[in-house]
């Protein structure tokens, strides 16, 4: 039985030339599971008249040419690959360990996020590094990946008031996401900690470190280590 028999995920169309398939109401391991599944058969499968399609978390936004495919069209073409796709081959996911300097100037909100959960920074700092995060959506700068996996004690509010400037590198809580700055931007994250490890590098292909599905690991240096 394919396993979506028991899943109904729901096509909107959006403007005239977008449709956005939903896979379920709630981000989860599975559903995002599923929307790296349909990607990959997607790319295996091209339809003429699709433009580019953009993965979230739990959805699918394809656009279209309206001249060259109709919406009815690309439906048919993702109920395709949804039956098609397969949990079986998730892609080339890596494994990429991150080092971080934690707390201090790097990471000027250790101290609050600790105080939020009723915890020690050094505790913080070791549930942060023990889990192993999945890449589950890429947005907000280029090479900006939301990470998921985080346990549910450190899930932290976004600041009240964001930070104007934001350095490339910094790592970041904001509820149940964990991530990392890529590029120095206003950002509302609470700032844990920084790395020297590039994420976004133009004049490199591919140019950004982190993909969907990828499986991301924090590392802490210590005083004076450099990464």
């Amino acid at each position: 039985m394919n396993a979506w028999d028991n899943i109904y995920p729901r096509y909107l169309q959006v403007g005239e030339s977008a449709l956005l398939l939903e896979f379920a109401e709630e981000m989860t391991p599975t559903s995002n599971a599923w929307v790296r599944a349909v990607d990959i058969r997607m790319q295996e499968l091209p339809m003429e008249g699709v433009i580019e399609w953009i993965p979230a978390y739990a959805s699918l936004l394809i656009k279209y040419d309206p001249v060259k495919a109709k919406s009815s069209g690309v439906q048919r073409w993702l109920s395709t690959c949804l039956k098609s796709a397969s949990m079986e081959a998730p892609g080339k996911a890596r494994y990429v360990t991150i080092p971080v300097r934690y707390g201090g100037s790097e990471g000027p909100d250790l101290e609050a996020v600790a105080d939020f959960h009723g915890l020690s920074p050094s505790e913080v700092v070791a549930r942060h590094t023990r889990m192993t995060y999945r890449v589950g959506m890429m947005g907000f700068t280029p090479g900006f990946a939301y990470l998921m996996g985080l346990e549910t004690i450190l899930a932290t509010p976004r600041r009240e008031t964001p930070r104007i400037l934001v350095p490339a590198g910094s790592v970041g809580i904001a509820g149940m996401q964990t991530g990392i700055y890529p590029l120095d931007s206003p950002g509302g994250w609470q700032l844990i900690g920084r790395t020297d490890k590039a994420l976004f590098i133009p004049d490199q292909e591919p140019p950004f470190l982190l993909a969907p599905g990828d499986e991301v690991q924090f590392a802490a240096l210590k005083d004076g280590e450099v990464s």
